[in-house]
């Protein structure tokens, strides 16, 4: 029997999923594809997934169609870390005879010499691989290290992915959007009824804003999602600070939302929103203090900021959207993680201010601050850096 194994947190599953697996079954003339919702993936320890029932069955309805695919609960029932290496024994066990294939993508490919036991993997089963955005001749170049690394081919898939992310799908439906394009319908319907990575008010936040500044702020939550884990940030509170960070921008001064609303004496125009935006999430029901300082100082900056405050700061000031000059220099300091984290801090909050001192804009005192905070912080550490290499 040839046997595919398609494993992932599919958290949620997606349709390019669902076509992956569907070009698995043919190309490899599979006899039958095990779809293998994982219990903790090695790589996603300390990040909460959904219900192993809910991923379970997301996974039933979008693979009901494939020829051959079974859903299995190999891995949720076993629990701990998912190892593959252990899976692959498993079912290599079941079927001595048979051939066993495990699907993964060309990012998975060049990380797999990192994997635990991988000659064990190898022994069992063989890698299937499918291109993601690739260029021409990646598969050429990838055999040749593959097998002078481990002495045995892999299979290709002919199936080129879209870019379709699990990670931006959890967000638009925080946010209240429509994610049938990316799921399916029944898997949409799924998850709406369930409420799955709902976050209360999020839709309510964003229908105070503008179209074009709720498109931002999805953007912002998009990007903080996406760095969240590198800086040891929950997801969920990285996101719903992103949704909620500029709530207040577009309302009136004379808006409900507002009543009662104190700012801090002597705030400029261009900052006001952030305090406005603190307090507009707290009616709205936010209550994460953590969350709620982040959206209080996401234009100004401060002293001392927390990874989540700088994330979501930062996440404002480089998303996809934004096309400002210096914004690629801070995006490759942005994506160093935890190391070059304070480094982003310093050099934006740098670029900012030199923008309102050439536009001849107020300077927020927080502002000035919160830069020669980051930068002396910067100092030491190069400092301390410099002076271990010499001991």
């Amino acid at each position: 029997m040839r046997t595919g194994i398609f494993g992932g947190s599919f958290d949620p599953v997606h349709a390019e999923h669902v076509r992956l697996a569907e070009s698995a079954v043919k190309s490899l003339r599979l006899d039958r594809l095990l779809v293998m919702p994982a219990h903790t993936p090695p790589h996603k320890r300390d990040k909460v997934l959904s219900s192993d029932a809910d991923r379970l069955a997301m996974c039933r309805i979008a693979f009901r169609d494939v020829p051959g695919a079974e859903v299995s609960d190999y891995e949720i029932t076993r629990g701990g870390t998912s190892y593959t290496y252990l899976t692959c024994r498993h079912f290599k066990a079941e079927d001595p005879e048979g051939e066993l294939f495990w699907l993964v993508g060309t990012d998975m490919l060049r990380d797999f010499p990192t994997w635990r036991e991988p000659e064990d993997i190898l022994q069992n089963a063989t890698l299937a691989v499918c291109a993601r955005a690739e260029k021409k001749g990646w598969a050429e170049a990838e055999e040749k290290a593959f097998a002078a690394r481990f002495q045995k081919p892999f299979a290709v898939i002919p199936y080129e992915g879209k870019e379709v992310s699990s990670t931006r799908i959890r967000v638009l439906a925080a946010a209240g959007e429509d994610v049938s394009p990316y799921t399916g319908k029944e898997v949409a319907a799924y998850l709406a009824g369930k409420g799955l990575y709902r976050i209360p008010n999020a839709e309510k936040a964003l229908s105070l804003e503008k179209p074009s500044r709720r498109a931002h702020s999805i953007r912002v939550a998009f990007l903080a999602a996406e760095r969240a884990k590198p800086l040891g940030v929950d997801e969920k509170r990285a996101v719903t600070a992103a949704l909620f960070h500029d709530c207040a921008k577009n309302l009136p001064p004379d808006s409900p939302y507002l009543s009662g609303f104190l700012p801090p004496p002597d705030v400029p125009g261009p900052v006001l929103h952030q305090y406005a935006g603190a307090y507009v999430a707290e009616k709205l029901g936010v209550t994460d203090e953590g969350v709620l300082d982040a959206i209080r100082y996401h234009t100004s900056g401060r002293r001392e900021m927390t990874a989540l405050g700088k994330l979501v700061f930062l996440a404002d000031l480089l998303e996809e959207g934004r096309t400002y000059d210096g914004v690629d220099r801070l995006r490759a300091l942005f994506a160093k993680g935890k190391e070059g984290l304070d480094e982003c801090m310093e050099e934006s909050l740098k670029d900012t201010l030199a923008y309102l001192g050439e536009k001849g804009g107020e300077i927020y005192p927080l502002t000035r601050e919160a830069y020669e905070y980051y930068k002396a912080e910067n100092l030491k550490k190069k400092e301390k850096n410099y002076g271990g290499n010499h001991e």
